[in-house]
């Protein structure tokens, strides 16, 4: 069986015992039964894992002991930037989460014309807790102990200049390029995908005037939280390291 990765915030020492939080706590002891001796392996994002075991089970809190650390590497070599207009709800985490999986190291959430989600400061604040738990989440499960940077929701002309990548992408359906037909050999690449409705022409139109390449991902038009997911895909099937 697969020990349990958990994310600590705080900085992890070899040989010292610790309180997990209240969340994790409640899955070891609900979810997995834990017990005094089981193994858990523990990351606090800077890039390394430790092997970790129960030391104690209560009723709201889990203590363990870190025994070893470990370097372990699972970040992709290619610098992936998602810039991603905001979706609805499970769209959005779906996207997030999947891009976590995927590599990506950077989370812009974008408020483009066609946002259908409108966010006042409490909610955008709200939102991005809500997101960062996505990101950690999906980090546990999938490897990572490099957790990516999660920008706070960006409007439309703010987001296009925090995206410094060498090979900036926008997905667009009706683009004459295709993934194939990249070129450029960047280790960089930002990529920039549209709400429910897409980018508007001239949201496009200016992308394109500030040195973006629209890209087109096929013939069929795909969801919101299905196109950022298969151009990242395909980006690290080409240039990262997927197949």
């Amino acid at each position: 069986m697969t020990r349990p990765r958990i994310y600590v915030s705080g900085p992890l020492e070899v040989g010292t015992d610790l309180a997990l939080g209240q969340e994790p706590s409640e899955h070891l002891a609900r979810v997995l039964r834990a017990r005094p001796g089981d193994a858990l392996s523990l990351f606090d994002g800077h890039g390394a894992e430790y092997e970790a075991r129960v030391v104690a089970v209560g009723r709201r809190s889990i203590a363990a002991r870190v025994l070893g650390r470990c370097s372990v590497d699972r970040e992709s070599p290619l610098c992936l930037h998602l810039l991603q207009g905001v979706s609805r709800g499970e769209r959005m985490d779906y996207t997030i989460q999947k891009a976590v999986e995927l590599g990506v190291s950077r989370i812009t959430p974008v408020l483009s014309r066609r946002s259908v989600v409108q966010l006042d400061a409490d909610r955008a604040a709200r939102k991005l807790d809500h997101w960062h738990s996505v990101v950690i989440s999906a980090c546990e499960q999938c490897g990572r102990n490099q957790i990516p940077a999660l920008d706070p929701p960006q409007p439309w002309p703010a987001a296009l200049k925090l995206a410094q990548a060498e090979l900036r992408l926008c997905l667009a359906p009706d683009a004459a390029a295709g993934v194939r037909s990249l070129s450029e050999r960047a280790e960089e690449v930002a990529l920039l995908a549209g709400p429910e409705g897409g980018l508007a022409p001239e949201e496009l139109a200016e992308a394109v005037a500030q040195g973006w390449c629209a890209l087109r991902l096929g013939p069929r038009v795909l969801r919101t939280e299905t196109a950022a997911v298969a151009a990242l895909a395909a980006l690290q099937v080409l240039r990262g390291d997927l197949g």
